[in-house]
């Protein structure tokens, strides 16, 4: 990704006659100086960012420039991104980045061999049939579906999707709002009411609790047969065919989109959760704004950016790439996933990237004890309530 960002950027100065360079920093160091740098007189012109939470908290400083006008603007720039990706830098209706990497929606991986030996022909569409395939691959002795229970991020993707399903996306947005009584709302108690019968319907075998997904867990058991199905988010692809590559090139795994279907749901079956993407902004004390917006303008939308990102297995956020993604030895996988997120009418970023990380970390911790059966749906409800 550093190779491509440099080549744009080196593109953009020798046309421009800027100086416009890169650094960077590992993950949660970079976090940590980005939380002082932005407030210091050595603050960066532009910065990375996830959106959605991450990046409210520096708008709500006034360290973050506001885009608005310059993407309403300049229509083309605007309309070059996927909306329900962008909308993810729009805090307050005010746009405050634009998306510079891929798209990273979550959905179903499964093991084709391990459904045709079960007898199931096509992946499950709706609820009921998500069920009857648990049922199904239970009674051939396989794990129906994987899940890194030891780590509570891959539990949160089930209460993610089946809030959406159950309610819609203004269930979770009244969360993030802090509104009154939003974590005690019927549609959550209801969403981890489903995760518990799941779990007691063996959907996720009985020694999920110690699988790890840093460690491959749940690939080695996805890719060895041993289970049918994982819910994961697009990057596992890219770990599958790094750890995993055979059953990729041999094209053993497929994909589907989370169900929709589930009785008395209110939710489009076509929103996807994940990560919508990562995002760059501009920081209101830059000397330097015109040209850092002129750098994002001609650089995030630029053809031959986007050609690049799609070189190294990206799917950007852009308008009109499907011909371009179809193309390559993975054309099937990548159109899959930018016509989930382009077809999605909402995309809810993460929770655990949308809630501050005091809220995250409860949220995480009481969802593990859910999937444990070491607290009831209420008592979650009740507990995130208070703040627990």
């Amino acid at each position: 990704m550093n190779k491509v960002e440099n080549t744009a950027i080196n593109s953009y100065n020798k046309a421009n006659s800027a100086q416009v360079s890169l650094q960077t920093f590992v993950n949660d160091p970079y976090k940590q100086k980005l939380q002082t740098g932005l407030g210091s007189p050595n603050a960066p012109d532009i910065f990375f960012n996830w959106g959605g939470g991450n990046l409210e908290q520096y708008v709500k400083a006034g360290q973050v420039f506001d885009l608005t006008s310059a993407l309403n603007g300049d229509s083309t720039w605007k309309k070059s991104f996927i909306p329900s990706v962008l909308n993810t830098a729009k805090i307050n209706g005010k746009y405050y980045g634009v998306p510079v990497e891929g798209v990273q929606p979550a959905f179903f991986f499964y093991n084709k061999d391990v459904f045709a030996k079960a007898g199931i022909k096509t992946p499950p569409a709706s609820w009921n049939d998500l069920l009857t395939d648990v049922d199904t691959l239970k009674s051939k002795g396989i794990t129906p579906i994987t899940v890194a229970g030891s780590q509570g991020w891959t539990e949160l993707i089930y209460l993610e999707y089946l809030l959406d399903r159950v309610g819609g996306p203004t269930k979770f947005q009244n969360i993030v709002d802090g509104k009154a009584g939003a974590w005690k709302d019927p549609a959550v108690v209801t969403s981890l009411t489903m995760i518990q019968q799941l779990v007691d319907r063996g959907a996720f075998g009985t020694n999920y609790a110690s699988v790890n997904w840093d460690n491959h867990g749940t690939q080695t058991l996805l890719s060895s047969a041993k289970a049918g199905m994982e819910l994961m988010g697009s990057w596992e692809f890219s770990g599958l065919l790094g750890t995993f590559p055979d059953v990729i090139k041999q094209n053993k795994i497929g994909w589907f989109p989370f169900p929709g279907g589930i009785p008395g749901g209110t939710g489009n079956p076509k929103d996807v959760v994940g990560n919508p993407d990562n995002y760059l902004s501009v920081t209101t004390t830059s000397k330097s704004r015109d040209t850092a917006v002129d750098f994002l303008k001609k650089t995030m939308a630029d053809k031959n950016y986007v050609k690049d990102l799609i070189s190294i297995g990206q799917v950007p956020a852009i308008e009109g790439i499907q011909n371009q993604l179809s193309t390559g030895s993975y054309g099937d996988y990548n159109t899959f996933v930018y016509s989930l997120v382009k077809n999605s009418p909402s995309f809810t970023q993460s929770w655990d990237q949308a809630l501050t990380p005091a809220v995250s970390q409860s949220l995480l911790t009481n969802l593990q004890k859910v999937f444990n059966k070491q607290m009831t749906p209420q008592q979650f409800a009740d507990a995130m309530d208070q703040g627990q």
